[in-house]
């Protein structure tokens, strides 16, 4: 019983896929920066995102001096000044456009995440390590169901 009630709940999960859904594997290559106090991550992250066609985060730790964030369903950022430690940054990014979430943590434990917006300074540091698909391509397109800007992926053209 349990194993058609498991079938019936894919079944009716994947027909819900629009048909946008991309599954294409590629080659990867990463790199490593760090960022100093005072630079702001989100700008430095774009930095490395206009060379880039399929790039993603894979990790980063450190600390912010100021946050700005925009939480869910909101049209405005939120600017926090104290002291955070990152306990996640994670997102996909290309020349085209970038899609950051990020996690933080005050002086006391508190939680807080959303939308990585610019202004969101490093305290002390930033280790970030980048992920690039090499034979993939990422644009952002209009998708109709919300009027947002959604990730497309394609295969990259070949070089000749």
């Amino acid at each position: 019983m349990k194993s058609i009630l498991l079938y019936l709940l894919l079944t009716v999960t994947m027909s819900k896929v629009p048909a946008q859904s991309t599954n294409l594997w590629s080659a990867t290559k990463t790199t490593a920066i760090r960022l100093a106090p005072h630079q702001d991550l989100k700008k430095e992250l774009l930095k490395v995102a206009s060379n880039s066609k399929a790039g993603f985060v894979i990790t980063c730790v450190g600390s912010l001096e100021q946050v700005n964030i925009r939480f869910a369903n909101q049209e405005n950022g939120t600017l926090l000044k104290g002291h955070f430690e990152i306990l996640s940054l994670v997102g996909t990014f290309s020349d085209s456009g970038a899609h950051l979430h990020i996690s933080v943590a005050d002086s006391t434990g508190r939680t807080i995440g959303g939308h990585l917006l610019n202004d969101s300074l490093i305290y002390t540091t930033a280790e970030i390590v980048i992920g690039e698909l090499t034979d993939l391509q990422f644009d952002r397109i209009v998708d109709s169901t919300y009027g947002y800007e959604e990730l497309s992926i394609k295969p990259r053209p070949k070089k000749n």
